[in-house]
């Protein structure tokens, strides 16, 4: 489910196969005044550069696989996650995309084809909009029909997934220098980090960082998880001011079902969830009803962030607003 990030999508595969097959269907502050304030939400548009940066092609770059891949053009681009067409968007170069992924929900890709069916990739209908370039995760899929694709004579790349605000950067470059704008990309680059770090700035320094767990939510399909190390969540909340509970607990793996005892131990006063994994336990009051939820400290004073699924964890030229977004949630009026 590359909605959520490709490092939850691998780890998570089979799960959530499961989970969409089945659903086809504040800290600092006031507890009260944190539970109570709206998610602060995050723009439902990407903001292109300034200027149109013209592309230097041929290029011959490096895939997150090993492969060296060439390419000659990039005048009808398909990129297969919501993360990468933010940032060929942003990059300036969005008239050249034409088609996305199911994931990529901003307004400037809207009205674009649909050439994934439930994540999954469709090469037909890839194929039948004629690409000169493929951007994709390392986790997109499935194998098959990435390899179809290839052997269509379509340039793929992929890049490396999105773990962290570390990883930013890297990202937004890879794409910019397969479409041939390395200059974009150190442009962009820079503006992301330089928001970035104006959020960060802002933070409030509490005595005590506040715990905060991470939890995927599918409450029509009876998933629930807790993200650990590795879940994607740690720099974020890190970058927030805050600790990530289920690392902090203990939790070796990117993600666990979701029990009493491991919320007990994790202790939350907070909890990050995406927007439509709360909607679907049925908000907060649905929420605190999950066992284990109500007894840690967050359930008790119904301390939420909620961020929109698919942007949350994309680590890209949005970030600095889903972090704004979070840190206005999590402190309420102690942000600044």
């Amino acid at each position: 489910m590359r909605r959520l990030r490709t490092r939850l999508a691998g780890a998570l595969v089979p799960l959530l196969a499961l989970a969409l097959a089945l659903t086809a269907t504040a800290c600092g502050g006031s507890p009260q005044a944190a539970a109570a304030k709206p998610a602060a939400a995050v723009a439902n548009r990407v903001e292109p550069l300034t200027g149109t940066p013209s592309p230097r092609l041929p290029v011959t770059v490096a895939s997150a696989d090993g492969r060296k891949v060439t390419v000659r053009q990039a005048r009808r681009i398909v990129p297969l996650s919501g993360s990468l067409s933010e940032i060929v968007f942003t990059l300036g170069l969005g008239d050249r995309v034409v088609a996305r992924d199911i994931t990529a929900t901003f307004r400037q890709a809207a009205k674009l084809p649909v050439v994934t069916r439930n994540h999954d990739v469709s090469a037909e209908s890839v194929l039948s909009l004629k690409p000169d370039l493929v951007l994709a995760e390392t986790t997109t899929g499935p194998a098959e029909a990435m390899d179809q694709i290839r052997e269509a004579g379509v340039p793929v790349l992929l890049v490396g997934p999105a773990r962290g605000l570390d990883d930013v950067g890297p990202r937004i470059a890879a794409v910019a220098g397969a479409l041939g704008v390395p200059a974009a990309g150190k442009r962009l680059t820079r503006r992301t980090e330089d928001r970035i770090a104006v959020v960060r700035a802002a933070v409030p320094h509490e005595r005590t960082k506040p715990r905060v767990a991470f939890l995927y939510l599918r409450g029509s399909a009876s998933v629930y998880l807790i993200g650990g190390r590795g879940s994607g969540a740690t720099s974020l909340l890190a970058a927030a001011g805050a600790v990530d509970a289920g690392a902090a607990s203990g939790l070796t793996k990117d993600f666990t079902a979701l029990t009493t005892e491991a919320l007990v131990k994790a202790a939350p006063d907070a909890i990050l969830v995406m927007t439509k994994g709360l909607e679907s336990v049925g908000g907060i009051d649905g929420l605190v009803r999950i066992p284990g939820v109500a007894q840690t400290p967050a359930g008790m004073d119904r301390r939420v962030v909620s961020v929109e699924d698919g942007v949350l964890l994309n680590y890209g030229p949005r970030t600095d607003q889903v972090l704004k977004s979070v840190v206005a949630q999590l402190y309420g009026d102690g942000a600044k």
